[in-house]
This record gives C-alpha cells, structure tokens and sequence, in this order.
C-alpha cells in the first residue's frame, strides 16, 4: 500500500475525542447505538492485506521452493480465519508484473528472485481456490502505474512491456513508474490487469493509493510531453491529471463489470480527501491531501458510483493532531451515505506495539477502540488490516483484543 513508508501526521493529543464523537443522525441513545452495533456486526467485511512488493508479507523471502511457497501462503489463510476474518487482499501485480501466467506481463520478482522466471505454480489460482475452500473472498490487489522500485529499465525483465515500449515510462522519486498521461498505457495496465477477472473467480479488484506518486521535495513529475500533447483544453495539469485518473478508474469500472458484473472493484486511499481549509467538503485535517498530491479525485469515484466499495487507509490512532482517527471516520461516513458504495475502515495494525509510533499504539486497546468508534456510523461496513505478518505475529496483542472484543463468531462478508 502507501503504507511502507510516509505515514506521518504524528502528535499527540487526547483520546477525548473518542469520548464526545457522537452517531450521525438517528436516535442518540445507547439502546439504538447498540442495535446498529448489532446489526453491522451480524455481516461485516473483516479483511486483511497480503503485501507481495519487496516480500514484506508473502513469501517470506523470493526463491523459495514451490510447495514452501505454498505452505506459507495456505498458513496465512488458515490464520485469517483463526482470527475470524472473511476477506484477504492479495497483492498479485506488485511491480508491473504478475503472480499469474499473464500474456502481458513476466512473472513477478517476488517469487523466485528473477523477473520473468516461472515459479512452477499458480499462486493466483492457488489462493482463490483455498480461499474459497476455507469461506474467505479473494480480492486480487494491483498496482496501476507502478513499474519497478528503481530506475534502471534494464534490470527488467528482457520482455517487459515497459522495455518494448520505453516511451512509456519516467522515471521519478527513485522509481519507474507508467505515464498515467497516455492513453495507450491506460489501456495497457487495464488489459494487464482485468486478464486475471477473465481467468480466475476472483471477488474483487483492488487497489491502493498509487497512482501518480506521492510528491518529493525538489522533483518534478516528467510529463511535459504528454501535458503538451494531450492536456489541451484543461485549465491546468493538475486538472488533466485528475482526469487521467478519473479516465482510469471509470474505463475500469464498466469493463470489469462487463467480464463478470458479481466482481467487485473497490479502492484503498490515502485516507484524506482535501482539508476543509482547503475545500468546504474536506476534512478537518492536515497534512497530504490526495486529490491534490495523487490527483486521486476520491470522492467524485464514491459520488458517481464508479466503485463498488472504497477502504480510506486511516492509519492515525485517536486524537491525532493532524489526522485523528474520530475525524476521518464520520467524514468518510458522510461522503458514502446515499451513494451505494460500501465503506470499509483500513486499519494500521502495522503500527501497534512498533516502538517509533506515538504512545497510542503501545497500548494493545488502540485498534479495539477504533472498531467500537467506527461502530457507532451506520455506513462502516467493516474494517481491513495492514498487514498479514502482523496479523501473525500480533506483537503487543493489538489483533487479539479486537478479536476478543469486536469478532466473536464468524460473519459473512456484507458484499
């Protein structure tokens, strides 16, 4: 996700928030809290994401043998449902290349080391099937535009698309990304992409919060020539940007839908829209905005129906100074409400129990008060989180007392 990495907006601040944060609408009582609470709990989405990109979760190193990759891979499900979760978010286009036999990209880095080298299986077609086997959807994770975490084009694979098509890619912030500025390498990442909704009985499409890059001091993003080409008729990039993406998302929807309309497409943002000094309709925060640094319109795609449901990443504990958790969900709730588009709250697990986090993710109640704030707005639907490592490993507890609290039985996904 964009979460290896700048997730700042720390400070301090008191967890009275939680305590004064009211339902939206509807009889403010405890008795009727409690009846929502109820009937959300009764079908919920309760998901966790499996990061391929660098191996951060799975595999656990690239070269492994088929079957420990297998064994690994079957043990992270075999946990999602031990902590009674319903969904996984497997990432299986990390890097511009496939955990599928694609005819349009090589076999990913990830699991043997070398772009391009057969792993011996199919470890897409693997995870449905177990998924399925054991009562979790599978939600296939891509990344759009990213091509490779450095800039050397000839450490690709010898037939990658990026290599057969230099024009088509720039290098940025240490990085290859695709150029969300041509047409035909839209059309290109959506054909790489939905080749696994035609193969595999996948539940849904997902993606991150990629899509231009994140902003680096003292750099600019190299798309003069495309912005000169086909920014015309624009009042400034930034507008043709944001429809470059807007263009992506939208083309995507309806053609997922035409291959299979029971697959879903949802989407994990960075978890602030705009800031309400920034917009009327934004958020009481601070910090970075994606429409403004992704130019990721993410709330015109909840407004116009292009997306099945939208997972904001909300990685900031309660009273965070810049982004508090008790903020972010009731603004999110309101965007979704009326829209049909189902709201789930990403939660960094990641950061309980990590020592360089503030004082509110040492305390293993942290992400167990999110869920009950949560509760309390009608349109969270559920919670997905970051990551399948830390789902394990559950260093200070944080994902037990969720369980304990919040999950005591096996729900259906409300999907």
């Amino acid at each position: 996700m964009g979460l290896l990495g700048r997730r700042g907006f720390v400070a301090g601040a008191a967890l009275a928030a939680l305590a004064t944060t009211g339902a939206s609408g509807g009889r403010n009582t405890a008795a009727a809290r409690t009846e929502r609470e109820r009937a959300a709990a009764a079908r919920a989405f309760r998901g966790m994401w499996i990061a391929t990109v660098f191996n951060r979760d799975w595999p656990s190193r690239a070269g492994l043998q088929p079957e420990a990759q297998r064994a690994e891979l079957l043990a992270h499900l075999d946990r999602a449902v031990e902590r009674r979760l319903n969904a996984v978010v497997l990432q299986v286009r990390p890097t511009a290349d496939a955990l599928w036999p694609s005819p349009h990209e090589p076999w990913a880095e990830c699991l043997t080391g070398v772009q391009g080298r057969d792993p011996g299986w199919d470890p897409l077609g693997t995870a449905v099937a177990e998924a399925h086997a054991r009562g979790l959807e599978l939600h296939a994770w891509f990344n759009p535009y990213r091509v490779a975490n450095h800039t050397d084009p000839k450490r690709l694979a010898a037939d990658h698309p990026a290599r057969r098509h230099p024009e088509w890619i720039v290098p940025y912030g240490g990085k290859l990304h695709y150029n969300p500025g041509l047409p035909e390498v839209r059309r290109f990442v959506q054909d790489a992409m939905l080749d696994a909704v035609t193969r595999y009985a996948i539940d849904a499409v997902h993606w991150d919060d990629y899509f231009y890059p994140y902003p680096v001091a003292g750099q600019a993003f190299p798309d003069d020539e495309a912005y000169a080409r086909y920014g015309g008729g624009f009042p400034n990039r930034a507008a043709w940007r944001r429809n470059n993406i807007d263009l992506l998302v939208s083309e995507t929807a309806a053609r997922v839908k035409e291959i299979n309309p029971q697959v879903a497409f949802g989407i994990s943002p960075f978890g602030i829209w705009r800031h309400a000094t920034t917009d009327p309709a934004g958020s009481d925060t601070r910090g970075g905005q994606s429409y403004d640094d992704l130019h990721a319109d993410t709330r015109k795609w909840i407004k116009e129906g292009w997306i099945d449901y939208v997972v904001p990443q909300l990685y900031w504990h309660i009273g965070n100074d810049g982004a508090d958790y008790a903020t972010l969900v009731p603004w999110w709730d309101a965007v979704v409400r009326g829209t049909g588009v189902e709201l789930y709250i990403g939660e960094a697990l990641y950061k309980a129990g990590d020592p360089a986090q503030p004082a509110a993710w040492q305390d293993p109640k942290e992400l167990s008060r999110h869920l009950t704030l949560a509760a309390r707005y009608p349109a969270v639907g559920g919670h997905c989180f970051f990551a399948a490592k830390e789902v394990t490993r559950d260093r200070i507890g944080a994902m037990a007392a969720v369980v304990a609290d919040h999950y005591p039985t096996w729900v259906r996904s409300p999907r």
